[in-house]
C-alpha cells in the first residue's frame, strides 16, 4: 500500500537576529493510511515545526521552508497555491494543537467554531452543520451538547477544550490528523481518556495519526512506528513491533536495571550529531548524509560511528539518545547477540 504522507529531506529554517536556526534540517519519514506514527524528542528539536511545515503554517516572515518535498496523497504540498492548500487544511489534513485555550477563539461559541469548519469545507446548510456539530460533541464525550454548543471556551475545562479540538479535527473526516502533544496540560486521568478517545476515533474512521509527544509510555501503547528527533534531524526510526520483539528476546539478565554503558571515546572522527553537538561543536558532522540502514530490520540509525570501528556487538545494539551517544552493553548480552542475526 502506498504511503499517505511522505516527507523527503524537509528543511525549515528560522531567520533570527542571531542568525539562521535550522529548526528542521533534512527530515524524512512516512505515514501509511490508518497508521499511527509517533514523533518524539526533547523540547526544541523541531517536532512542532515539522508538523507546521506539513500544514504550511510556518510563522512568517521569520520562518520559511527552504527545501524538500511533502507528498500527500500523490501531491507535493509545497508546490500548491495558497488557495489549494486552504482547501486541504481541515478537510484532508487536520491538526490538534498543543494548547487548546490559545487555539480556540475566545469570542466565538464552541458551536460556531465547529460549524465554521464544516461550512468552509463541506456543502452543508447551517442546520445540517449544527446537527453534525452536536453529533461530534456526543462522539467526543461532551455532556449536554445542546447547551454546550452555545457556550464559550472559557466555560470549558482543559480536558473538555481538548475534546472540542478533537471534534473540530474530525469534523470533515480527514485522512490524516497531526496531534501536537494533545495531553500536555492535562492531568494523568484526563490524558488517558483523551488518548484512548483519539485512538478509538482514528481506528473507527480509518484516519492516519501522527502524534508528537515526550511520553514514551504513550509511544509504546499507541504507536505503530516511532521516529526520534534531535537538533532538527531524525536520528532513529523503528517499528514498535520490531522493538518489542527485540526486547522480549533479550535475556532476563540483560533486561535488568544494571546496565554497563560504554561511551564513544573522543578519538573517533565525525560521530553522531547528538554526541558531536555536545562534545565537538565545530566538527564536520553536518556535511553529508548520516543515515545508516539495516542496524535492525526496517530500522535506521543516523550515526557514522555505527560502522566497523565499534565492532559487531556495538553495531547491532547501537542507539542515539538525547545529548550523548552510548552503546548499551549490559552484562550477558555480548554472547547472546553474537549468535543472533538481525
Amino acid at each position: 500500500m502506498a504511503d499517505l504522507l511522505e516527507v523527503r529531506d524537509l528543511r525549515t529554517y528560522l531567520h533570527t537576529s542571531h542568525g539562521v536556526v535550522k529548526a528542521v534540517d533534512g527530515v524524512s519519514y512516512s505515514v501509511a493510511p490508518g497508521q499511527t506514527v509517533a514523533l518524539v524528542g526533547e523540547s526544541g528539536c523541531g517536532k512542532t515545526m515539522s508538523a507546521l511545515s506539513i500544514m504550511r503554517l510556518v510563522p512568517k516572515p521569520q520562518g520559511s521552508i527552504v527545501g524538500g518535498e511533502i507528498i500527500f496523497a500523490g501531491r507535493d504540498l509545497l508546490t500548491l497555491k495558497d488557495e489549494e492548500m486552504r482547501r486541504i487544511r481541515g478537510a484532508e489534513i487536520a491538526m490538534i494543537f498543543q494548547e487548546p485555550m490559545s487555539s480556540l477563539n475566545p469570542v466565538l461559541t464552541i458551536g460556531r467554531q465547529i460549524t465554521e469548519t464544516l461550512e468552509a469545507h463541506s456543502a452543508v446548510s447551517k442546520g445540517e452543520a449544527r446537527e453534525r456539530a452536536l453529533e461530534l460533541l456526543r462522539l467526543v464525550g461532551i455532556p449536554d451538547p445542546v447547551q454546550r454548543l452555545s457556550e464559550y471556551p472559557h466555560q470549558f475545562s482543559g480536558g473538555m477544550r481538548q475534546r472540542v479540538m478533537i471534534a473540530i479535527a474530525l469534523s470533515c473526516k480527514p485522512k490524516l490528523i497531526l496531534a501536537d502533544e494533545p495531553t500536555t496540560a492535562l492531568d494523568v486521568t484526563i490524558q488517558a481518556q483523551i488518548l484512548e478517545l483519539v485512538r478509538d476515533l482514528t481506528q473507527k474512521f480509518g484516519v492516519a495519526l501522527m502524534i508528537i509527544t515526550h511520553n514514551l509510555g504513550v509511544v509504546a501503547r499507541y504507536a505503530d512506528r516511532v521516529n526520534v528527533m534531535y537538533a532538527g534531524k531524525i536520528i532513529e526510526s523503528a517499528l514498535m513491533s520490531c522493538m518489542r520483539a527485540r526486547l522480549s528476546r533479550a535475556p532476563a539478565r540483560a533486561r535488568s536495571t544494571r546496565i554497563r554503558v560504554t561511551l564513544i571515546p573522543s578519538g573517533f572522527s565525525a560521530p553522531c550529531r547528538a554526541w558531536t553537538n555536545r562534545a565537538r561543536p565545530n566538527s564536520i558532522l553536518s556535511k553529508g548524509n548520516l543515515r545508516i540502514s539495516g542496524i535492525f530490520p526496517k530500522d535506521a540509525v543516523s550515526c557514522r560511528v555505527a560502522g566497523s570501528q565499534l565492532g559487531s556487538v556495538a553495531r547491532r545494539f547501537h542507539r542515539c539518545e538525547r545529548r550523548e551517544i552510548a552503546t548499551a552493553l549490559p552484562v550477558g548480552w555480548r554472547k547472546h547477540y553474537n549468535n543472533k542475526q538481525f
